[in-house]
């Protein structure tokens, strides 16, 4: 990047440090994420992998499905759980990395202490969510395995 072109950054539309903009560094977790947060890191390219695994699984199903007419039993809800803990690591991994996608508007315009308190406040009904989010999945989770009877059965999707 030419000086010219650093002359003409708009840095009032940005709230990434120029330092940032001129060399981006390598992504991996922030320093305030720690351990945990190194693991998670190095933990990305087996999700990545699990994307392409349920690419593959369903290019297989294809064929199997319109060219063999045999299709699986097991292909879609196997792709629907790799693609869907993919998606829920993505999360984490965007959140040890602080690279998630926020609207700073007001936040860039905010002192230390009152980003502080805004960041309490955030976690907090982050974490009321979640837990809202973790109760309804436990609802659903037991209305799959189980019959309004009590007896236990797996529910399929019945893809095949």
């Amino acid at each position: 990047m030419s000086e010219r072109d650093l002359i003409e950054i708009d840095l009032a539309s940005t709230s990434e440090p120029l330092s940032d903009l001129i060399h981006k560094p390598e992504p991996g977790a922030i320093r305030e994420a720690g351990r945990l947060g190194r693991v998670i890191n190095a933990g990305g390219y087996l999700f990545a992998a699990g994307i392409v695994l349920a690419a593959g699984i369903l290019l297989t199903e294809v064929f199997l499905r319109y060219a063999l007419n045999r299709p699986t039993i097991w292909a879609h809800e196997t792709t629907t759980f790799l693609c869907g803990i993919a998606f829920l690591y993505g999360g984490l991994l965007c959140a040890a990395r602080d690279s998630h996608i926020r609207v700073v508007l007001i936040y860039d315009q905010l002192g230390p202490r009152s980003r502080r308190m805004f960041d309490i406040v955030i976690s907090a009904i982050s974490a009321l969510a979640a837990g809202f989010f973790a109760y309804a999945a436990w609802i659903m989770v037991t209305k799959s395995l189980y019959l309004p009877s009590g007896q236990f059965r797996l529910e399929t999707s019945g893809s095949a």
